[in-house]
């Protein structure tokens, strides 16, 4: 990763404290523009990918558990861009795997920064289109359940509690750019 931290907040020292193999965790120690001396905490995830896939005006989605927060949400195809992948390869994988299906058109709508405050996440939103099933292939530790929505009840449905970031950012970005 580039290193392009503002030099005006002059890094002392940048210390991983923990490593769960899923993320990083640690701190910076920075000079702040008067002067004084503070931690920030951070932790560092691998890129993810969001899938909005459409097939029949509808969106497809997932429903699965999520142990962070004990909820059973419903939300867009999603996962990690493994080394080497970009966020179009990862959302066809992730695609495949999670639901079933594959996409003859992919494209990327948008890459950004989550969470800035806190976390060093990068997030790509990609849309999918000509959808037909193949073989699905979950990991071991995904338990999801496919179903679909018609578009124009998407951003209602994502809205609704638990509401997920990812989920309203995908639909959003994609009404936005005209694709649902």
């Amino acid at each position: 990763m580039t290193d392009s931290r503002n030099h005006d907040w002059p890094v002392l020292e940048s210390k991983a404290e923990y490593e769960t193999g899923w993320y990083t965790g640690g701190y910076d120690l920075v000079t702040q523009p008067d002067g004084t001396e503070k931690k920030y905490y951070w932790a560092e995830l691998p890129a993810a990918v969001v899938v909005v896939a459409v097939a029949d005006d509808k969106v497809i989605l997932v429903d699965q558990y999520r142990p962070a927060i004990g909820e059973q949400c419903l939300e867009l195809p999603a996962g990690i861009v493994e080394q080497g992948e970009s966020y179009t390869q990862a959302g066809a994988r992730e695609l495949q795997e999670e639901t079933g299906f594959a996409a003859d058109s992919l494209a990327l709508v948008e890459e950004f920064w989550c969470s800035t405050g806190v976390l060093r996440h990068r997030r790509g939103i990609v849309f999918a289109e000509g959808l037909r099933p193949v073989e699905r292939k979950l990991d071991g530790n995904e338990f999801i359940t496919v179903t679909s929505v018609p578009v124009d009840d998407a951003l209602d449905l994502a809205r609704k509690e638990p509401a997920n970031d990812a989920t309203i950012e995908g639909i959003l970005l994609a009404k936005e750019e005209g694709l649902i």
